[in-house]
């Protein structure tokens, strides 16, 4: 069986890209592609579903010999799953870790990342509190960004709006 085209070329074969223009000019972009100009609500309007969080704010207590620094969660949503727009809490680390206790026990499909280290030196020092807000802020925010456990968990929005949250009550 003989073919008057080659399988290889481009005009024949859907698999095979074709060279890329050297022409990267705008025009050029968009006369290869048919895409319409977006307008001015979709390029500065609110986008369809937005979730900001952010830890902030580190402040260490003392009570007693006891010592430990609570984080701010602020929380800005469109996301209907949560109750609240808008909120702030305060949690300190081992609410972070009942939390995160409390997920892994809910959902046996959803790998629940790691909390940053225990830290038995130093901890109070500004560069480790600052060290493990970071690590807050990333658990937070890929644990609230899960679909799965912003339709299936019982705990996500309680933990993350509820400023009367008691642990003790999900243990």
């Amino acid at each position: 069986m003989t073919s008057t085209s080659s399988p290889s070329s481009p005009s024949t074969n859907p698999f095979i890209r074709a060279a890329p223009s050297s022409d990267l000019s705008p025009s050029a972009l968009l006369s290869n592609t048919a895409v319409r100009p977006q307008t001015a609500e979709e390029m500065y309007g609110a986008p369809e579903n937005f979730l900001e969080i952010e830890v902030s704010n580190p402040i260490t207590h003392s009570s007693g010999r006891s010592k430990y620094t609570t984080y701010d969660i602020h929380l800005s949503t469109n996301i209907p799953a949560f109750k609240l727009k808008n909120s702030v809490v305060r949690r300190r680390y081992s609410d972070f870790e009942v939390f995160r206790d409390i997920l892994e026990r809910e959902s046996s499909r959803v790998n629940v990342p790691a909390l940053p280290g225990k830290v038995f030196t130093n901890r109070f020092a500004d560069d480790v509190i600052q060290t493990r807000r970071e690590g807050l802020e990333r658990f937070v925010q890929i644990v609230a960004g899960h679909p799965l456990l912003q339709t299936g968990s019982k705990v996500l929005c309680a933990f993350l709006q509820d400023p009367s949250w008691d642990r003790t009550q999900w243990i």
